[in-house]
């Protein structure tokens, strides 16, 4: 595939497309060994080399990032007055077109995907697609068992809204596994509203096969390989 010098640039590294212009204006972006200095010189992704500053690129169409998002944080790709998760990326791991595949509201914490890839956020989000979150939630009091039923039944919310079919386990004390395949505002606070819990806390766990890494810490981010970002459809 080939494509312009800038474009390709901006799409491999943190520079948006007016600051690869400049590099490349000022000789610090170099095609197969040589300097280039028009900015609408074709690259061929799959043969050619480009190294910016001394440091080679290697061609990625699509990344994939695990975050532990922490609580505070919104979901989102700017905000005039909130810190977003895209501000919590390393310099090396940013680039040109990057979202978080789906939201977890400010205060959840726990598994969000980044990716620059909006077919796959797509196919990831498409209720088609019954893609499973799994949530820790904790509740201001300990849960009756007949929340597992309830949740079986597919709860109704206080609007009226009719959710599809979850599951919900008993872990210990006030914590409870919910696994649902819908993406509503709030749902999971609004379906144990509906059944007169509060959520003091959630986290989510898991998306279809993929869990989030215990090894990260709230605010850490890693590398997905292909293989673990397609886990989210097993």
């Amino acid at each position: 595939m080939k494509e312009r010098l800038d474009k390709f640039l901006s799409s491999q590294t943190a520079l948006s497309r007016k600051e690869a212009q400049k590099a490349i204006k000022e000789k610090r972006v170099l095609l197969n060994g040589s300097v280039i200095r028009a900015v609408d010189t074709k690259v061929d992704t799959e043969s050619d080399t480009v190294s910016l500053d001394g440091q080679p690129l290697t061609y990625q169409q699509y990344v994939y990032y695990m975050m532990d998002k922490p609580e505070g944080v919104v979901s989102a790709t700017r905000d005039r007055a909130e810190r977003t998760v895209l501000d919590l990326l390393p310099p090396e791991l940013r680039r040109d077109g990057l979202f978080p595949a789906g939201r977890l509201d400010k205060d959840t914490t726990g598994l969000l995907v980044i990716t620059d890839d909006g077919d796959y956020a797509h196919r990831m989000l498409s209720p088609k697609k019954h893609v499973q979150k799994r949530y820790i939630a904790i509740l201001d009091r300990e849960p009756d068992k007949s929340i597992i039923s309830a949740f079986e039944a597919g709860i109704v919310l206080g609007d009226g809204t009719v959710c599809k079919s979850g599951q919900a386990e008993m872990l210990d004390g006030c914590r409870v596994a919910v696994t649902i395949s819908e993406g509503k505002y709030h749902q999971v606070k609004r379906m144990f509203a509906a059944l007169g819990y509060h959520v003091e806390a959630l986290r989510r766990v898991q998306i279809g096969g993929l869990a989030l890494d215990t090894g990260l810490r709230p605010g850490e981010v890693r590398v997905l390989t292909a293989e673990e970002a397609q886990k989210v459809f097993d």
